[in-house]
């Protein structure tokens, strides 16, 4: 099986010699179709950065960043838009709903945006709103709604063009435990019962237990991964908080 995502050696420096900072020192990784892949680290570890290069918000400084066998850094026109339309669908930790628009409304956007016929739009949010609990809440608008409410509407806008690779930013952090457990719980569903692709940023644990493989990142270079195998996510979350614990005290060297 062909990696939907590579990235080889993969660095961002900011500023100029001799106040530079390496905010990414020569990452690589792959990301398997229906993966669900988690990024962890303290902050300025360097995670939203290697996010931001994956989603072109920010352009690396060396290192290749391969998308379905396309390097993203020669995207250009309408191919950089189409993939950031089309090909990733975004979570972002603070929901990023327009609030002058309902619930269907936000979520309809991108097929109005991408041109998707009507009938399968409106076939595409029905479905994803039964499946995120959300059919209540489709005409009120953000500002109606609770922050659990918001997320899932924000997760069916990420979902409504069947994107290749959800990239998630946080999707617990302005959620209470209770909210974030029920995103995590929606998030992974999708993942197993749809094959939906998954690469999330956290620095929640209880988030992170949702995933199937977990990269830690410390000073821009990835240090450990874990895989979850046959254990409980109660265990996993666990090993979880023994990296964390390691990587709180500066730690690269974890058994």
């Amino acid at each position: 099986m062909e990696p939907i995502l590579d990235i080889e050696n993969l660095t961002k420096t900011y500023g100029n010699v001799p106040n530079q900072t390496k905010a990414l020192d020569g990452i690589t990784f792959q990301v398997m179709p229906g993966e669900f892949l988690g990024i962890m680290g303290s902050s300025g570890s360097g995670k939203s950065t290697l996010l931001n290069c994956i989603a072109t918000v920010i352009s690396p400084t060396g290192g290749r960043i391969v998308m379905e066998g396309k390097k993203l850094q020669s995207l250009r026109g309408r191919s950089l838009a189409a993939y950031r339309g089309q090909t990733v669908g975004y979570l972002f930790q603070n929901f990023e709903l327009l609030d002058n628009l309902t619930g269907r409304e936000n979520i309809l956007l991108p097929t109005s945006l991408h041109g998707v016929a009507e009938k399968e739009s409106l076939l595409r949010l029905n479905q994803l709103a039964e499946y995120l609990e959300i059919t209540e809440v489709l005409d009120r608008f953000p500002t109606q709604m609770s922050g659990g409410q918001r997320q899932r509407v924000a997760a069916a806008r990420a979902m409504i063009l069947h994107p290749k690779l959800i990239l998630a930013d946080e999707p617990t952090g302005a959620l209470d435990s209770k909210n974030g457990k029920n995103i995590m719980e929606k998030l992974s569903g999708l993942n197993r019962d749809e094959q939906a692709t998954i690469l999330m940023v956290t620095h929640d644990s209880n988030a992170a237990s949702f995933c199937k493989r977990i990269l830690f990142i410390q000073d821009g270079v990835i240090f450990h991964e874990l895989r979850r195998g046959d254990e409980s996510q109660q265990d996993f979350y666990g090993r979880i908080l023994k990296v964390m614990a390691q990587l709180g005290g500066g730690s690269s060297h974890v058994f």
